[in-house]
């Protein structure tokens, strides 16, 4: 179970009230997955990928804009949402998450 003590690293490429509001829209779109699919794994590329990709009008754009011109943008964008999902998951009071890594990816389900 994902508790305060799990490690979180704090994304610099973007000012802390950019990074609160990607949090607060991760946890909107975990929370509606958990509607969906409640008690399923999913990782940051089940929300955010696919037919999700597209970011403009989204404060993840920011995220990516924050890297632009770097040739592993794409990378480093990837990473700290992860990095932000993470922390949006431990700070919800209210729901605990349990998570596990399968290769390079972490995955999170919501325990009931």
């Amino acid at each position: 179970m994902l508790t305060q003590e799990n490690k979180i690293r704090s994304v610099r490429s973007i000012s802390k009230e950019k990074a609160e509001e990607i949090k607060d829209f991760l946890q909107g779109a975990i929370r509606c997955y958990d509607k969906v699919v409640a008690g399923e794994w999913f990782s940051l590329r089940d929300l955010m990928g696919g037919e999700n990709f597209d970011w403009n009008g989204t404060p993840l754009q920011d995220l990516f804009e924050s890297y632009r011109g770097r040739s592993d943008a794409f990378k480093m964008t990837a990473k700290s949402a992860g990095w932000l999902l993470k922390a949006a998951i431990i700070d919800d009071q209210y729901r605990h998450y349990e998570t596990k890594k399968e290769a390079f990816t972490r995955k999170y389900r919501w325990v009931k």
